[in-house]
């Protein structure tokens, strides 16, 4: 072993205590904001910033470490996530794949696809968007919830009652699990993210704009820097399904040729920015900062 590279925080401090028995550099990566209402957690949270190269995959990430804690900002590095674009890339992507999802779910042809590809969780704000979808007042669209509710059946109980209190029975659906994204993405005449709380990147917005589709985001964090705003994106405040809701309504009302310009800036962008191979070769170099750590 010639370097160690740890991702999140129990194995960072194993790895911590084996680089220093061996001296072999520690490299880390902080995917997210880690939250501490104390002085032991905020501990526990710091192994991750005492890495000999720490890489944040946002510069919003990147600004949250050297304002939390005590970190050499010349030991810190951003590499932004990066996505396997040949797996997201529209043209790859036959029509029977989109028939057998779109059947799987019982879509019917024809109708408007809001999709909100997150797993069931508080943060990832499917309520405020079934709130969104309740002030359209349209019953001729879906609205997809997917993503695995992770055993968070408390949480899809209460997302179930709001659907059915709102009368969406039938519009809204809560999928689970989808083994084919892409597929998915290209289903979708707008993809939707209503994180509540700021996250380390964004995924799911980067996907989406490699598959050509509108994306709406909430204005928090790093989604600045992944989206081209109001080109490729609507941006709206966080928890407000009034600015939500509007934002669908546009992105429903596109124009064919707005809808075919935002999909070449969209996937330009994509490829231009947030390419797997970029990621892997900015964190290769990384390593070869470290002496012996990797060969030229």
């Amino acid at each position: 072993v010639t370097v160690l590279h740890a991702r999140s925080r129990a194995p960072a401090w194993s790895a911590l205590l084996a680089a220093q028995l061996t001296g072999i550099p520690l490299v880390t990566t902080v995917h997210g904001v880690y939250h501490s209402g104390n002085a032991a957690k905020r501990l526990y949270n710091s192994v991750m910033t005492r890495g000999d190269r720490v890489i944040a995959i946002s510069e919003f990430l990147a600004e949250h470490l050297r304002e939390t804690y005590p970190l050499n900002p010349l030991r810190l590095r951003v590499i932004q996530r990066g996505i396997d674009v040949f797996r997201f890339t529209p043209e790859r992507v036959p029509p029977e794949r989109t028939a057998a999802q779109a059947s799987a779910w019982g879509l019917e042809p024809g109708r408007p696809v809001v999709l909100l590809p997150a797993r069931l969780s508080r943060i990832k704000g499917a309520a405020v968007l079934i709130e969104a979808i309740a002030r359209l007042e349209r019953r001729d669209l879906y609205c997809l919830l997917v993503g695995d509710d992770q055993g968070r059946q408390g949480y899809r109980g209460e997302l179930e009652a709001l659907i059915a209190r709102h009368g969406l029975g039938g519009i809204v659906k809560i999928t689970g699990h989808c083994s084919d994204m892409a597929a998915a993405y290209l289903l979708a005449d707008v993809v939707v993210s209503a994180s509540t709380v700021a996250e380390g990147f964004g995924r799911t917005i980067v996907e989406a704009q490699a598959m050509g589709r509108p994306v709406i985001v909430t204005d928090l964090g790093p989604v600045a820097e992944t989206v081209v705003r109001g080109e490729t994106a609507w941006l709206v405040p966080a928890h407000d399904s009034a600015a939500l809701a509007t934002a669908i309504r546009t992105c429903l009302a596109l124009s064919p040729e707005r809808q075919a310009a935002l999909a070449v800036q969209a996937i330009s962008h994509v490829a231009g920015h947030f390419t797997r191979e970029r990621m892997c070769a900015e964190t290769l170099a990384v390593y070869r900062e470290l002496p012996g750590a990797w060969p030229e």
